[in-house]
């Protein structure tokens, strides 16, 4: 199974922004879609953000407009790019990869928006 290793979070002030990279251990074109969750009131995680091998890309509505993936099938990496940065945004980014018979979580990545 191709394995997930999130990096880039950090400590950043209101309205600043990080990029988050998940570098697969192999082959991205393993996993139909892949994407970054993070914690969310009432929930275990909520989506963030999707992205799957043809490029189509879905968001939840409390980061459209601020947050970007991408995905680099070259480098067998995904990335979020985080801009105007709220204290909401607070918490750990895992990185999510679905193939067809298993999916892939990683350790995750700490953020903390705070002046």
């Amino acid at each position: 199974q191709v394995q997930l290793v999130e990096s880039g979070g950090g400590l950043v002030q209101p309205g600043g922004s990080l990029r988050l990279s998940c570098a697969a251990s192999g082959n991205i074109f393993s996993f139909n879609v892949m994407g970054w969750y993070r914690p969310a009131p009432g929930k275990e995680r909520e989506l963030v953000a999707t992205i799957t091998t043809g490029g189509n890309m879905n968001y939840a509505d409390s980061v459209k407009g601020r947050f970007t993936i991408s995905r680099d099938n070259a480098k067998n990496t995904v990335y979020l790019q985080m801009n105007s940065l709220k204290p909401e945004d607070t918490g750990v980014y895992y990185c999510w990869g679905g193939a067809r018979t298993y999916t892939s979580w990683g350790q995750g990545t700490q953020v903390t928006v705070s002046s």
